[in-house]
């Protein structure tokens, strides 16, 4: 068990005995990095209340328990493309701006 912990937020992570604790606690430390770009510093309510998000960008980075995405850029880019698609969907269906 690998965690780390940001202000009131634990990050834990299960690896196997090969796997490298080094790299593990920097993968944790980017994703903190692209949930603090993204919600604007993150805190226990955003995970909370937009969990959805928190998974998908988690979704995006990592891909069968390794590294997939390592380019904040990136993730945020998908994320945001996501988003849009997102918020046309809706209004097609005439669901309004749902979050």
């Amino acid at each position: 068990v690998v965690y780390r912990k940001y202000a009131s937020l634990y990050f834990v992570a299960g690896i196997g005995l090969d796997d490298n604790e080094l790299l593990t606690l920097e993968i944790i430390h980017r994703y903190v990095e692209v949930l603090d770009r993204f919600f604007g510093n993150v805190c226990e309510l955003d995970l909370i209340f937009q969990f959805q998000k928190a998974y998908y960008i988690l979704d995006e980075m990592i891909m069968a328990g390794e590294l997939q995405e390592a380019s904040k850029k990136t993730v945020l880019r998908v994320i945001a493309q996501q988003d849009e698609t997102e918020a046309v969907e809706n209004s097609e269906r005439g669901w309004g701006d749902l979050k």
